[in-house]
């Protein structure tokens, strides 16, 4: 299992549900990276999907203990529950939020960021991967500039 996420330098990766700063690049990275694949999302994280309805091109799992069901979505009441559910898929990412990706990090054995240079304010932060002695920085995937801020997306995997 893997993660994919954007972060601004502080590790924050949100502010009141959503991204306070989302860049194109990173959207289209997004897409292209999962595509096909299964992702995992917490309630929150989904009702700030378009029209709040499922990704389409990918097998939408919610990760929740407040819901029974949500249309066009597996439901998984525990973070084990969704693990196993990740092992019948060919590949799954985590894709948030802050607390499904803390559930499910001890899961994930790679993590693609991209790091978006500024800082916002937030309210919901990512764990510092390179402060965390168990990961490493594997890739640079590649870097830009978009509106003013300069990105990479990197590829981090555990040691």
């Amino acid at each position: 299992m893997e993660i994919i996420v954007a972060v601004y330098d502080d590790w924050g990766i949100g502010c009141c549900g959503t991204q306070p700063i989302a860049l194109s690049a990173d959207r289209k990275f997004f897409r292209e990276t999962t595509r096909g694949a299964m992702v995992i999302a917490g309630r929150k994280t989904i009702g700030d999907f378009p029209g709040g309805k499922p990704l389409p091109g990918r097998v939408n799992v919610a990760l929740t203990r407040t819901a029974q069901e949500i249309p066009g979505f597996t439901v998984c009441a525990s973070t084990e529950e969704a693990a196993e559910l990740a092992k019948s898929a060919q590949c799954c990412f985590v894709i948030g939020g802050g607390s499904v990706y803390k559930q499910m990090l001890p899961y994930c054995d790679a993590a693609y960021i991209t790091k978006v240079h500024t800082t916002v304010d937030c309210d919901t932060w990512f764990p510092n991967l390179d402060q965390d002695e168990s990961w490493h920085l594997a890739e640079t995937l590649q870097s830009g500039e978009e509106n003013g801020i300069s990105y990479e997306m990197l590829l981090y995997k555990r040691k």
